[in-house]
């Protein structure tokens, strides 16, 4: 790549450190002198937000959080946020609490601190979705982005393996998407390696109930890596897919993540060039798509889009759907018939390498 670009890096102070999230919380607090905090959050993360009242004053809890953000959701979270006159939004959880915050800041432009609860990203994009009428709408806004994030491995350790692993594969495909994006630059490209290789380390150190902290910290590290790398670059081809698989079908948002990946993968890879090398070399394999076969081996990732309830009867609607959602600057030319392969071979947990 020359070095002819223009790169954008997204103001926001990041809190990294184990234990002691709610003092850190308050501090943020007091710092952007917030008088009326909503603190959203799902019922499973109860225990984690339990010292907050200790520490700050609530004036608002949240707890109707739902996968995909769906309009009438987040519709209710900005009418409960004006009614108390918030002037701050603490979010605890995953991409999930974390949209259903950014969907409050977006209407009432009040900011957020996003203390994340798995290592969707989210928390780090100026990224914002909404679902309605079976649609994943995206959008941009820089007032989405959260003005602080706390990182802390602590309220990640009762994660349940299945969805550590996902969640950490999702992150992985930022990083993967960020290498061919629509505004991938040399700088970006940079982040999402350095993403790629703490992943690869992190995510296999893990045990099963992900109470190895070391293996946390890395993984929660090459997330945020990831997140930053994918808001400068953009969605690729293989977020414009899962939007649709997502949004439109009510797949379960990290696992599709983690099932698509190797697929898109083995289908840009051969007109990838520099990029795919990049991504080998990160992984520490002779090819990209070796290097995550292996680590998905390692952390029993999910195989088969069957399984998360997608069918045959469903292909012909998202290859229409996410066709024109994908960047004309993708490695590969993308047509009907392509995408049709490449979601039988997902739907099927087929070897990807028969993509290539």
């Amino acid at each position: 790549m020359t070095m002819d670009f223009e790169h954008t890096t997204l103001g926001q102070r990041v809190i990294f450190g184990t234990g002691a999230a709610a003092k850190k919380i308050a501090a943020e607090i007091d710092r952007l002198d917030a008088k009326h905090v909503m603190v959203i959050a799902s019922d499973s993360a109860s225990e984690k937000v339990a010292d907050f009242d200790d520490h700050f004053t609530v004036a608002l809890w949240h707890r109707e959080v739902v996968m995909h953000v769906p309009a009438e959701v987040a519709d209710r979270a900005v009418a409960a946020a004006r009614d108390k006159d918030i002037d701050l939004v603490v979010t605890v959880g995953g991409g999930s609490a974390t949209g259903l915050g950014k969907a409050v800041a977006l209407e009432t432009r009040v900011p957020i601190i996003a203390v994340p609860t798995t290592f969707s990203g989210s928390e780090a994009t100026n990224v914002w979705g909404r679902t309605e009428n079976a649609r994943k709408r995206t959008g941009i806004d820089d007032t989405v982005l959260p003005t602080t994030v706390v990182y802390d491995a602590e309220l990640i350790r009762d994660l349940p393996g299945g969805l550590a692993v996902a969640s950490g594969l999702n992150a992985l495909a930022h990083c993967i998407d960020s290498l061919w994006g629509p505004r991938v630059d040399p700088i970006n490209q940079a982040l999402a390696v350095e993403g790629i290789r703490a992943l690869n380390e992190g995510l296999p150190s893990m045990r099963a109930d992900s109470t190895d902290l070391d293996g946390l910290e890395r993984t929660l590290y090459g997330a945020y890596l990831a997140a930053v790398a994918f808001a400068s670059a953009g969605s690729g081809m293989h977020h414009k897919i899962a939007h649709v698989l997502g949004g439109t079908f009510n797949l379960p948002h990290a696992q599709t993540h983690a099932t698509i990946l190797p697929y898109v993968l083995a289908y840009n890879a051969p007109a990838a060039g520099d990029a795919e090398q990049r991504m080998a070399g990160a992984f520490g394999a002779l090819t990209a798509l070796d290097g995550l076969q292996r680590l998905r081996s390692a952390v029993g990732a999910p195989t088969a889009l069957a399984d998360l309830g997608f069918t045959s009867d469903d292909i012909a609607q998202a290859v229409e759907l996410s066709l024109p959602a994908i960047p004309a600057n993708n490695p590969r030319d993308v047509t009907a018939e392509g995408l049709t392969a490449l979601l039988t071979a997902a739907l099927n947990g087929s070897d990807p390498a028969a993509l290539n």
